[in-house]
């Protein structure tokens, strides 16, 4: 009950070869077929929905960068894939008297002695009720009928030792299974004594597979001689094609790759359940083969099935100049130009996240040459489709008066009432508008405002298009609004249609505060309301990114002001942002029993007291100690990343950080240097000093981590460090100072006993000048 898919050849590849046979992109010159294959990006981009232009039945074969069959998923094992089929034949062929779960059991679960005992049991040679099997089913299953599937379905159990791989998922050499050779002569027997057209067309198709998985090479031929003689017996139906494509793997094994790949055409076209292996097992190897299938083709409809099938695996350009030379009002053209568009777009977006439309690629000149001239001659299956290809291969190569044609031509052929077609286009018209803006004014704007908000309608889902491709239709305009409004001086606006332009805005408070009232206006125009539906953060994401600006700035008083109005709950921080170790382990401060949690309110409101104490002369040093360990932990170093990790705040936990972007704030030790120094100017004995001189150091040697390239990985990997001499004097003037100053200190023994580094200072090797990675940390 297999399908040969895995040929010969086929199956002596390893399962991840056999996809790549697939998947990856091979290509046609125009002179010539060129099968060789090349690595892919996956660069996943649309706006143009097959699925509303081409036949439902070729939806396996749209274009996908990144999955061998659209919209498949994991498509069923070549085992089972023709399972419900033929229970649907056989439930047929019993006039639905056998229970479904009983008949299910025999044909896909049972094994050889299972289907034995079922056959006893039924015939009363057997009082005993097989497992798997109800007594529902037993008057269904006698008489004539029954003897003969039960004879059938012995043998055909047997078949499947060879025909039945089981390897495909390993990823070990898959091994060629064998017919054993004394099932010929009962097959042979089964067959000629049949009487029964159904039961003997499968014997047929045994017979055929058997020879096909012989492994003797004089009975090679006989797939061929028994397919031939006795074709003309029964129906052409899916038996009769299953049946075929074990002809065609015979010949595709034997090297005649123009016959197997006519013959796997048939099939393909015969049916959609034989789409997608006939598809698979479709492989023309040069253009000397390819011209031999052509002329194998014994009408033009099977011309143009061939050339689909090729256009859909190489270049649907080159198929479809021949298809349209053969027959214009082809649907299998739409497959064809689906895949032409789609692969189109997935080479480059027509313009960068930021708006920028420099990495356009040109399209094809012959592939929208033929395009355009499908379109202009109106004599397809669907001219309105050809119109909307042609206006939009136009409009990504900019060539904007061009594409408004196309569009204007295809509405006009529009189907009446389909709501499908009209949202693909309005997607483009949309798109289109923006892409022609040089600038942006209030009249513009005005013009703006439905479409805005028809496409934030889809992406709240307020209204719903099934299938309809507006993801990147989105991306495209809000950037280059954004875009536009940076160039014109509106940075306000700009964030609002794309927020990762924003470091105009989030790194000025004005600005930021210019959001703020934006977000708060209570009689904002049409505009801006539909503006606003792009702008990801909230007021109370404004309010958080002011307070951790002004923290940052050690103005944590002012912070508070800006924490206070918000409405949102507060998370509370992994650690004590508070303490300090010796090592820094942020897993050990997190599991540490915390006797209050710092919610980031409550972290400010502290260190704000802690400031004010400071200020009045109190407790200095504990208090610039505490200061200090505060600004040390709200970096990428300490323990409470989590108070920068917000939507607006960029700060990465994985070690990269543009000097551009606020992230630099997130990796300075500027703030806890300056208190670690206070608290050691204030600090009283050996202990104390030797405390603050550790954490001078940590302090310094994170500083020259921040000097690292900030186009490489950050400290979390092992790498070269640019690193000056002011700054290794810095770091090791600290080392200097304990050793010499505080090596009487109990805390000193703690340092040589923990710190790796400090050992290796001791030994005067000094890893940092290598490039070492900072084992303080």
């Amino acid at each position: 009950m297999n399908w040969p898919i895995l040929i010969r050849q086929f199956l002596e590849q390893k399962p991840f070869a056999r996809f790549l046979l697939v998947f990856s992109i091979c290509t046609i010159c125009l002179t010539g077929v060129i099968w060789a294959c090349s690595d892919s990006g996956e660069t996943e981009y649309s706006v143009f929905a097959p699925e509303y232009f081409v036949n439902e039945k070729y939806s396996p074969f749209f274009y996908a960068s990144d999955v061998v069959y659209y919209s498949v998923g994991y498509a069923e094992s070549s085992n089972t894939q023709f399972n419900s089929i033929v229970f649907v034949e056989w439930d047929t062929y019993f006039k639905q008297s056998v229970p479904s779960t009983n008949l299910k059991y025999l044909l896909f679960i049972s094994g050889v002695n299972s289907i034995d005992s079922v056959d006893h049991y039924v015939n009363g040679l057997s009082q005993s009720i097989p497992k798997g099997f109800t007594d529902t089913a037993r008057s269904s299953l006698t008489g004539k009928k029954a003897k003969q599937f039960f004879d059938y379905l012995k043998l055909a159990r047997e078949c499947e030792s060879y025909a039945v791989n089981d390897d495909w998922s390993s990823w070990d050499t898959v091994r060629r299974h064998y017919a054993n050779a004394d099932l010929e002569p009962r097959l042979l027997t089964a067959f000629h004594s049949a009487k029964d057209r159904f039961i003997k067309e499968r014997l047929w198709f045994q017979l055929v597979r058997y020879y096909f998985f012989s492994g003797d090479a004089d009975n090679s031929d006989l797939v061929v001689k028994i397919f031939d003689q006795y074709k003309n017996n029964f129906p052409h139906d899916l038996m009769w094609y299953r049946s075929l494509g074990y002809v065609a793997g015979h010949y595709y094994a034997a090297k005649d790759f123009a016959r197997a790949n006519y013959l796997y055409s048939l099939c393909y076209e015969f049916s959609n359940n034989l789409k997608i292996p006939s598809f698979w097992s479709f492989h023309p190897q040069e253009e000397a083969d390819w011209e031999q299938t052509l002329k194998l083709a014994r009408t033009k409809a099977e011309q143009v099935t061939l050339w689909q099938m090729l256009g859909a695996q190489q270049d649907a350009g080159r198929a479809i100049r021949a298809i349209a030379q053969i027959d214009p009002s082809s649907e299998k053209l739409d497959l064809l130009l689906s895949r032409l568009i789609n692969s189109r777009e997935s080479v480059t977006q027509p313009s960068d996240y930021y708006g920028n439309p420099d990495t356009v690629l040109q399209s094809d000149d012959l592939d929208k040459k033929v395009v355009e001239e499908l379109a202009q001659k109106g004599n397809t299956a669907r001219p309105y489709f050809w119109n909307l290809a042609a206006g939009y291969l136009n409009y990504l190569d900019s060539n904007y008066t061009a594409a408004a044609e196309f569009y204007a031509k295809a509405k006009r052929e529009f189907p009446g009432n389909d709501t499908l077609v009209v949202a693909q286009s309005k997607v483009l018209d949309i798109l289109l508008q923006v892409g022609t803006l040089k600038k942006i004014d209030g009249s513009v704007e005005s013009r703006l405002i439905a479409p805005l908000n028809w496409l934030a309608d889809l992406v709240a889902q307020r209204s719903k298009v099934e299938n309809l491709r507006f993801a990147n239709a989105v991306e495209d305009c809000t950037a280059r609004l954004s875009r536009l409004y940076l160039e014109q001086g509106d940075p306000v606006k700009a964030v609002c249609f794309k927020s990762n332009t924003g470091s105009e805005v989030y790194q000025n408070s004005v600005r930021t505060d210019a959001l703020i009232a934006l977000l708060k206006k209570t009689d904002p125009t049409p505009f801006e309301k539909v503006m606003l539906r792009y702008y990801p953060y909230s007021l109370n994401d404004l309010y958080y990114h002011q307070a951790l600006r002004l923290v940052y700035l050690q103005q944590p008083n002012a912070a508070l002001h800006f924490l206070e109005k918000r409405s949102a709950k507060d998370t509370p921080l992994y650690g004590n942002p508070f303490n300090s170790r010796l090592i820094d382990c942020h897993d050990c401060d997190h599991a540490e029993p915390q006797k209050q949690k710092f919610t980031p309110l409550k972290f400010v409101q502290t260190l704000a007291n802690i400031q004010a104490e400071i200020g009045r002369g109190k407790q200095v040093y504990r208090n610039a100690f505490l200061a200090a360990n505060a600004f040390y932990n709200i970096t990428y170093y300490g323990n409470a990343r989590l108070f920068y990790e917000f939507d607006i705040a960029t700060g990465s936990s994985y070690g990269y950080v543009d000097p551009d972007s606020l992230d630099h704030q997130y990796y300075s030790m500027s703030a806890a240097l300056k208190y670690y120094k206070l608290a050691l100017k204030y600090a009283t004995g050996e202990e104390q000093k030797a405390r603050c001189t550790l954490m001078l150091a940590k302090c310094a040697q994170n500083e020259i981590f921040n000097l690292a390239d900030y186009d490489e990985v950050r400290p979390a990997i092992l790498m070269d460090i640019a690193v000056d001499n002011a700054a290794l004097k810095r770091y090791y003037g600290y080392f200097d100072e304990l050793k010499v100053k505080y090596s009487q200190s109990a805390y000193y023994k703690d340092i040589i006993k923990e710190c790796g580094y400090f050992r290796m200072y001791l030994k005067q090797d000094k890893p940092l000048e290598r490039g070492k990675k900072n084992e303080m940390h």
